[in-house]
């Protein structure tokens, strides 16, 4: 695979357990070049977070980006996270991006951008926890 020059781009992959978002931009983040969900390539709800939605709306963006002269990309995964939302990343992730690099785009650097909260909210459940 020879090429002249790589010309990179950042995937912004929200997964979560209801949907995946691929988002691709500009290497500063602030261009958009190309947006896929799950809920564009399947017809049902319940298959929006599903790993082959996920793969399907990453392909239909990396199409895109492709096209535009993308061919080297950063991976930024995000789950909802937040002071009671889930930190791990849903089902989608890891597809999205085997789909990605099976589209042909070099992967740069995989990381997780998930919002931590440092102490803000108080966590739901009352003074004694979720009792079961």
């Amino acid at each position: 695979m020879i090429e002249g020059k790589m010309r990179w781009g950042v995937a912004h992959i929200f997964s979560s357990y209801n949907n995946t978002i691929i988002h691709i931009t500009d290497i500063s983040g602030t261009e958009t070049i190309s947006l896929s969900s799950g809920g564009q390539v399947v017809k049902s709800d319940r298959l929006e977070s599903s790993p082959t939605a996920a793969m399907m709306a990453a392909k239909k963006a990396a199409e895109i980006a492709i096209d535009k002269g993308i061919n080297g990309i950063h991976v930024k995964i995000k789950a909802p996270g937040g002071h009671n939302g889930p930190n791990n990343p849903g089902p989608g992730a890891q597809a999205a991006i085997r789909a990605l690099s099976r589209m042909g785009l070099r992967i740069g650097i995989i990381e997780d951008v998930t919002p931590l909260p440092h102490d803000g909210c108080r966590k739901k459940g009352g003074k004694r926890g979720r009792r079961v």
